[in-house]
């Protein structure tokens, strides 16, 4: 268990002991970084509780001064100092993360964001309520900072020359003093494009060279070349170039030279670990793309889709052609039947005429 004497040794502040105890001078920083240090070494809460009992004030001590050092060293704590990596897409904004639950609804309070010993934002929160902010290269913290503790670094568009960078984020104390919050780092990557494998004529003998090519990528990837989809070639045999642009991305051109036959299939592969990215062009006779199950599948299903589109379309044509036969021929039936009904009404009258007559003479 840590010793009062001792923490009062460390903090220059007298102990108890005798009335000649004189209250030592102690700076924030040395107060933030006397609690982190001593914080790290707890692995529980029981620990922990059992150090803040330890490290009450005794009545010489200024209070308000082990008030500012335990708080920065809570921030420390939650900090953590985590220094794992933020992956940023090239030309894509992102955000290096820093969230402050204690910074809520505080006043007068500096922070700055750091990129290695370079200044690229500085917010000042003013007991009104407002914020003054300065930045580099248009970047931004939330504008809700000071209400949510979110000072998460958020950055227009990743370079490829931050890869592997570290943000911290650092809350200002006074001249030349400042305590560390939060850091970040970042790591950058862009995707290759599709490769374009070519056959090149060979300049000597039976050889046949290979040209893969693939740009616009970051950092450097892992090139394979596979022969019939499982042999690798020959030590010797691939040459690899890499070519840095102007925006730091890189282009990639490899050649394979060796002796095959004319009906081998010869594949290159390019492999982005950090974007977990693999991509692979395929040449040959009986070369098939990567993407050709899916390809052929999809083929697969249009084209039964179609038939069968097809199929409905025709035989609700056959059907509907057979509907209008019927109609035409139940009209027909109807005007037959009605021509019919009035020849035999023609035929009654007259009949009925004739016997009038016939009667009329009779008499």
């Amino acid at each position: 268990m840590t010793d009062i004497n001792e923490v009062g040794g460390v903090l220059g502040v007298g102990t108890s002991r005798g009335r000649g105890s004189e209250v030592g001078h102690l700076n924030y920083a040395e107060m933030s970084e006397f609690f982190f240090s001593k914080l790290k070494r707890k692995t529980s809460v029981d620990s922990f509780s059992s150090f803040c009992a330890q490290m009450r004030p005794n009545p010489e001590t200024p209070v308000a001064l082990l008030r500012a050092g335990l708080l920065l060293g809570l921030f420390r704590l939650c900090a953590c100092l985590d220094d794992s990596c933020v992956l940023g897409i090239v030309g894509r904004p992102v955000s290096l993360p820093c969230v402050l639950p204690e910074l809520v609804n505080s006043e007068n309070v500096t922070i700055e964001w750091m990129r290695g010993s370079e200044l690229v934002l500085r917010s000042v929160w003013k007991p009104d309520g407002s914020v003054e902010t300065w930045s580099n290269n248009r970047v931004t913290v939330p504008s809700d900072a000071p209400l949510t503790g979110n000072v998460s670094l958020n950055l227009p568009a990743v370079r490829p020359v931050e890869d592997q960078i570290s943000y911290s984020l650092f809350m200002v104390l006074g001249k030349n003093q400042s305590a560390r919050l939060c850091t970040t780092c970042l790591r950058t990557a862009a995707s290759f494009s599709f490769p374009k494998l070519e056959k090149e004529e060979a300049v000597q003998g039976d050889e046949k060279v290979f040209l893969c090519h693939s740009t616009g990528g970051y950092p450097t990837p892992a090139v394979y070349w596979l022969i019939n989809d499982t042999e690798e070639p020959p030590a010797g045999s691939v040459w690899t170039q890499m070519t840095s642009l102007p925006d730091n991305l890189y282009n990639i051109t490899s050649h394979l030279t060796l002796n095959i036959s004319d009906d081998s299939i010869v594949s290159c592969i390019i492999d982005n670990q950090s974007m977990n990215q693999t991509v692979m062009s395929t040449y040959g006779v009986e070369a098939r793309p990567v993407t050709n199950r899916a390809s052929s599948a999809m083929w697969m299903f249009s084209t039964g889709l179609c038939v069968v589109v097809g199929i409905m379309v025709i035989a609700g044509v056959v059907y509907q052609i057979h509907l209008d036969k019927v109609s035409k021929r139940k009209k027909e039936e109807h005007k037959q039947h009605q021509r019919g009904y009035k020849r035999r009404y023609q035929f009654k009258l007259e009949d009925e005429l004739m016997n009038q007559e016939q009667r009329e003479t009779d008499v």
